[in-house]
């Protein structure tokens, strides 16, 4: 029998899903989001992008697919409380169905998560529950082991500890550094989310108490 249910989120009545996308860099993950949304058949759309720093090159690649972008520094604010719920209420303009964290590198709070959980993922370059944190790639690496991977899962209030969503595996080559390694878990990474979001978008999902989650 199946678990209670803590969240469903059932597919848009009128695809494509929308997605509010946060970054913090380059935007990789962001620009295969866009490319995978530029064909119907996808079932989501990337349609506004919100940043924690001015003047990276994902916002650009945001300004140059014609999208709304929010640029909210902690810095700006007089604690992170109201940085976080400034954060809510900007995400909240754009009435998401779905808030994924493409590289975005801050801590989402209650006031957002409140308002947000359930339907706000992010990926780590792990298997998690190892490794969690900054340094997951590295961390792996230093411990030795053979195989290593990336994570999909759902926002909760800790350190990468929400529900898992998805998993890859990465194995570990003679001679990887750090670069190289977490070069290969990134690409695997991408290809991971933009597949998962897409299938969450089509079809919906739903996360169990017992951290299950399930796509129909």
């Amino acid at each position: 029998m199946a678990s209670p249910v803590l969240f469903r989120q059932l597919s848009p009545p009128s695809p494509p899903a929308r997605i509010v996308a946060l970054v913090s860099g380059s935007g990789t993950n962001l620009q295969a989001l866009l490319d995978a949304g530029a064909d119907p058949a996808y079932g989501a759309a990337v349609v506004a992008v919100g940043a924690d720093r001015p003047g990276i090159l994902a916002l650009k690649r945001a300004e140059d697919a014609g999208l709304p972008t929010f640029v909210l520094r902690i810095a700006d604010f007089p604690d992170r409380t109201a940085w976080d719920r400034a954060l809510r209420d900007e995400v909240a303009k754009h009435s998401p169905d779905l808030v994924v964290s493409a590289g975005y590198m801050k801590l989402l709070g209650q006031d957002f998560l409140e308002a947000f959980g359930g339907r706000t993922v992010n990926t780590h370059p792990a298997l998690l529950p190892s490794f969690p944190g900054m340094h997951g790639a590295r961390d792996a690496l230093a411990y030795g082991v053979k195989i290593t991977g990336c994570t999909l899962f759902a926002v909760a209030a800790g350190v990468d500890d929400g529900p898992i969503i998805a998993q890859e595996a990465v194995p570990v080559l003679e001679g990887d550094d750090e670069d190289k390694l977490h070069e290969r878990i990134k690409n695997v990474e991408r290809r991971m989310l933009v597949h998962q979001v897409g299938r969450m978008a089509r079809e919906g999902w739903t996360i169990h108490t017992d951290r299950k989650v399930t796509i129909p």
